[in-house]
């Protein structure tokens, strides 16, 4: 059997997608992991696969490459608003993990309503208890990081330069440190204007990344609790730039763009569970 997928990207960070709300499609770790790879699958930064919600217009389900299921990804429901505005007059109310989440076009893409962030160190989560606005830990260079969580768990750093950081050597020591229980994306970012900073992820279970739309809105409240910039900040990603705002109803807002690259269909019994 042929399965029909799309390939998709927000500023890089790019997606299989699979439509499974009509027809199910079984998804196991590995055959999430072989889907991703991008030597011998098609490859992509994460799987998406929808499906049927009882609570919202469709359900996303969200695999990284190394085949772990996560609650969150914002350049992921940007992508998924894109695809699925026509079906809901450009309003679309997404299932995750992570929570519901609301997408809709505008003049300058897509916008998420990504909810409120969180900053108690048990819904990060943390170990133990410490101060999630700059936690007493450091890994070399990195110090005292900020802690919150925006769906997915993430660790803040505000560095002179962003760009100097060795993040693919740093990153997956700090995201697989005891302290995140259940490991964390890890940020580095820089002030390189008012109300803009410029930043760099390591994503959970993905490494290096071109964007992270939760990086951008973790990054952003970061440095507002910080006061380092007001309320709205452009983040800009290696990808490019989107726009955060901590509205004053509590929840994030992120704006940027999606697009559509390809589609295409793969046989189902290349991918077996």
């Amino acid at each position: 059997m042929r399965i029909p997928f799309l390939k998709m990207h927000g500023l890089g960070n790019d997606f299989v997608v699979i439509d499974a709300r009509v027809e199910p499609l079984a998804i196991s770790a590995a055959r999430a992991s072989a889907l991703a790879d991008r030597n011998t699958g098609i490859g992509c930064d994460q799987l998406i696969v929808l499906e049927p919600s009882e609570r919202a217009d469709v359900k996303m389900r969200i695999f990284n490459p190394d085949g772990s299921e996560v609650g969150a990804c914002g350049n992921a429901t940007r992508a998924i608003g894109l695809l699925l505005a026509p079906e809901h007059a450009g309003h679309t109310r997404i299932e995750t993990g992570g929570g519901l989440l609301e997408a809709h076009a505008t003049n300058s893409g897509i916008a998420v309503d990504m909810g409120a962030p969180r900053f108690d160190w048990d819904a990060i989560p943390l170990a133990y208890a410490m101060d999630t606005l700059a936690m007493p830990l450091g890994w070399e260079t990195l110090e005292n990081p900020v802690a919150v969580n925006v769906g997915n768990p993430h660790a803040v750093f505000f560095v002179p330069d962003a760009d100097a950081v060795d993040l693919a050597r740093l990153g997956p020591v700090i995201e697989n440190d005891p302290v995140f229980p259940e490991r964390v994306n890890v940020n580095v970012a820089s002030l390189i204007g008012p109300d803009h900073l410029r930043l760099r992820v390591w994503e959970r279970g993905a490494g290096l990344t071109r964007a992270c739309g939760t990086g951008a809105c973790a990054t952003a409240i970061a440095a507002m609790r910080r006061k380092l910039t007001g309320r709205s900040v452009t983040v800009e990603l290696p990808g490019g730039p989107l726009r955060i705002d901590w509205q004053n109803s509590g929840t994030i807002l992120m704006t940027g763009p999606a697009t559509t690259s390809f589609e295409g269909a793969f046989d189902d019994a290349r991918y077996p569970l």
